[in-house]
């Protein structure tokens, strides 16, 4: 057989695969916009009572794909770049409150640009208007940020962006502007503020929710993963994997990782901004350092490096409490077994990096010095 023939030959067979590869990946993006017309017994969450804490099947899906759209922004920071964030809370709530702040005829902001314009009562930012918003103010709080804290390593990083996530959230208990502790209100969706009139986004049907939260989140994805494999995301691999010799073979490591932080913290306040628009209410004291905490585990028990194993991590750690609400006083016991059983059985994470898992091995298959 020729090399001609060969080749040819190849050429089919990888064809073939990448055939199969792109049906598979629209079946599985046709099932994902299935999932809240689903109903298996013992899987699916159904309506029930809201008063004794019960849950909404595409509830619960909506609140899957936002904390997966914040794992996958986390991811870039921490997996890719190597930058270990524990303040990620504060961008998700600066998105948050971007749409709340500029959207909704309630808030503080609003009704002072009403009063300094002479403007309608019923005037505010448009909700589409708002995206833009929340993304710029989220960037430009990942720069102010990084700009004088990513010349620190490791546990210092850590630290000071944890104080970043507690700054934000005391500024916003504390300050006029964003109400304190009373928090906003009428926060708007695509059709306005929440209203019975709202026959698409309204509050009781949740499905229109998930699937706009879906669409963004694919195209999310999208964006990452070509970055990923682009030239900043070699960039970012390098400064993850020893950052002097990064610099030594020319990368400028405080530029990439400032890019890092500005488009992890897009990301999440991408997600800041759905998870308000839904919602229609927001105060401090959703944005507490647990819950920052449980983003980095995310991560880190899916696989960090690795947006599916990231995706997945986000998803078990948001449908498990949902589906076991009856058991809610073992949260934090369960929480913690599991945390300590994945550190010690996949200390790689469920769906680990092809590169993170060789790591491991090279490191266990190390002699111990001296003997």
């Amino acid at each position: 057989m020729s090399k001609v023939s060969v080749l040819r030959k190849v050429g089919d067979v990888y064809r073939e695969h990448a055939i199969v590869r792109v049906l598979a990946v629209v079946l599985g993006i046709a099932f994902l916009y299935y999932l809240p017309l689903l109903g298996v017994p013992g899987l699916t969450i159904l309506r029930t009572d809201y008063s004794s804490g019960g849950s909404n099947w595409a509830g619960v899906l909506f609140l899957c794909a936002v904390y997966v759209l914040i794992a996958i922004g986390l991811n870039v920071v921490i997996g890719l770049a190597g930058l270990l964030d524990l303040g990620y809370v504060g961008f998700f709530a600066i998105g948050a409150y971007s749409v709340a702040l500029f959207g909704s005829r309630q808030s503080p902001v609003v009704k002072s640009l009403q009063e300094q314009f002479d403007l309608s009562s019923d005037w505010a930012v448009a909700w589409a208007v708002c995206i833009p918003i929340s993304i710029a103010f989220t960037m430009v709080s990942g720069v102010i940020l990084g700009w004088p804290t990513l010349r620190l390593r490791g546990d210092y990083l850590a630290i000071v962006t944890l104080g970043f996530g507690e700054i934000i959230r005391i500024v916003a208990r504390n300050s006029k502007f964003t109400n304190g502790n009373q928090g906003v209100s009428a926060i708007p969706g695509p059709q306005g503020a929440p209203s019975a009139d709202n026959d698409i986004f309204g509050l009781l049907d949740i499905k229109p929710w998930y699937w706009l939260a879906l669409t963004v989140l694919i195209v999310v994805v999208i964006g990452v993963r070509r970055l990923e494999h682009s030239r900043v995301g070699r960039a970012w691999l390098a400064i993850r994997e020893d950052e002097d010799a990064a610099v030594v073979m020319g990368v400028n490591a405080f530029k990439w990782k400032l890019w890092a932080f500005a488009i992890g913290a897009a990301v999440g306040g991408l997600s800041g901004f759905l998870f308000a628009s839904r919602s229609g209410f927001i105060d401090p004291t959703g944005f507490d350092v647990n819950l920052s905490i449980l983003f980095v585990a995310m991560v880190v028990i899916g696989g960090s490096g690795n947006m599916a194993g990231a995706a997945l991590g986000a998803i078990l750690l948001t449908y498990l409490p949902e589906r076991f609400r009856g058991f809610s006083e073992w949260r934090p016991l369960a929480f913690g077994l599991a945390m300590v059983l994945v550190m010690l059985l996949r200390p790689q994470g469920l769906i680990p990096s092809t590169r993170r898992k060789r790591e491991l091995k090279d490191r266990a298959e190390e002699v111990p010095a001296g003997v």
